[in-house]
């Protein structure tokens, strides 16, 4: 897809490449059935991402960045999603969630994803 997206753009594929390795949300690997964003930025890791970003790896066994061996699940973090007000958040299948906790960033991730 990168080279067609190249070559109709006229571009070097190395440049068309440069782009979707910058944004966060471009990836090059198939997504899970569903999404948890964990924002990692200073409000929400102030507050606590870093648990519970630890609870859903350890829960789901997979890394941020990785999805889950059903693919039912893609673990993703965030430098900042431009919610500092609500921090805690976490983004499930694109809806933003305030002021999430470990335990109930679990309680979405187990209708997902079962150990």
């Amino acid at each position: 897809m990168l080279r067609y997206v190249a070559w109709q753009l006229k571009l070097p594929a190395s440049r068309v490449y440069g782009v979707a390795t910058f944004y966060h949300f471009f990836t090059l690997k198939p997504q899970g059935a569903h999404t948890c964003v964990v924002c990692t930025g200073t409000a929400c890791y102030v507050k606590g991402a870093n648990r519970i970003l630890a609870a859903v790896e350890e829960h789901a066994h997979v890394k941020a960045g990785g999805t889950t061996a059903d693919n039912q699940l893609s673990l993703l973090t965030a430098r900042c999603i431009g919610a500092c007000g609500i921090a805690p958040a976490v983004v499930y299948d694109n809806t933003v969630t305030p002021r999430q906790t470990p335990e109930s960033t679990l309680e979405q991730i187990r209708k997902w994803v079962t150990p």
